[in-house]
């Protein structure tokens, strides 16, 4: 059985079109199919437009309710660890990724040639102010994070049973999910798709979150802030040596009027700032390691509902 786990976040425009697709999806697989519907603390009515609406669908459904925002990867992880298949397949709620992408993935995994099946954006249909800022920050994940990254990005994926576990085994907080799948490794195969164009709402994916995305992925999977210290204290030792270099000629020259003056305000200020933006980065993975050893859980469900197409129980 193949287990599709939406998130839904502010996605209420798009409901209905969702729950057509979801069904189709579930006409193509002859019923072998569930769906996992996660709200995210979504503040508009997509869990009541959900609760009420999944009831009379034909497919099998679960609907689990977050108390607050997660965030996507949370609401993903939610969604992976409640699912019942043996193949899993991650669908974004707003449509822009095309149904057949769901099918084309579980043939690869049907075919067990495979553990993990990655959607990569061909062509994006959006416009200009949305795809260029997706182009810069992506070009940047591939040059810092993960090099092995498609450079559109990733936004859904498909793996098995295997994978599923071992990704969920990986309980790290302030960290990438997209990361984490290529950092296991395994069989893994790239499948190609036109990105559609958005319909309903606006993304939440702001540019602030972006940042905060990059920042958590650099921090958690690369060494890269520590080795840019290393390098600049090397730079800032050499600049030093130089500027002593020229302040002992501008003595003896008689330039520098107040003896030492010159070469005090220069350590200061250069020694200051390397200071500074050395306890900025260790203390950005002290404050990550705090967060770990916390061990609070990456989700909090609310409520669930689960659904044969027909009726609908509620779990408390």
């Amino acid at each position: 059985m193949l287990t599709v786990v939406i998130p839904v976040y502010r996605n209420e425009g798009s409901i209905p079109e969702l729950l057509d697709a979801v069904e189709f999806l579930d006409r193509q697989l002859r019923g072998d199919f569930e769906a996992v519907f996660v709200v995210d603390g979504s503040p508009d009515r997509c869990y009541e437009i959900l609760r009420d609406a999944l009831p009379n669908r034909t497919f099998r459904s679960i609907l689990a309710l977050l108390s607050r925002n997660f965030g996507s990867f949370s609401a993903i992880r939610c969604g992976l660890g409640i699912g019942n298949g043996e193949r899993f397949a991650v669908m974004a709620a707003d449509l822009q990724e095309p149904p057949e992408l769901i099918l084309r993935m579980d043939e690869e995994l049907r075919s067990e040639s495979v553990d993990v099946v990655v959607g990569v954006r061909e062509l994006r249909m959006d416009p200009l102010s949305a795809r260029l800022p997706a182009q810069i920050f992506w070009g940047l994940y591939r040059r810092f994070v993960v090099p092995e990254i498609p450079p559109g990005g990733v936004d859904v994926f498909a793996c098995n049973r295997a994978f599923r576990d071992q990704l969920l085994e990986l309980e790290e907080r302030h960290s990438s999910l997209i990361a984490q799948i290529f950092w296991l490794g395994y069989r893994r195969k790239l499948l190609t798709y036109n990105r559609l164009e958005r319909k309903h709402g606006k993304s939440a994916w702001t540019l602030g979150k972006k940042l905060n995305y990059m920042m958590d992925s650099i921090f958690s999977f690369t060494d890269l802030p520590i080795r840019l210290l290393i390098r600049t204290g090397a730079a800032g030792m050499i600049i030093s040596a130089l500027c002593g270099v020229v302040v002992a000629l501008s003595k003896a020259m008689g330039i520098i009027v107040v003896p030492g003056y010159s070469a005090t305000i220069l350590a200061i200020i250069f020694f200051g700032a390397l200071n500074l933006f050395g306890l900025g980065v260790v203390g950005s993975y002290a404050w990550r390691t705090y967060e770990n050893t916390k061990a609070r859980p990456l989700h909090v469900v609310l409520r669930t509902h689960e659904s044969s197409g027909r009726r609908a129980e509620l779990k408390n």
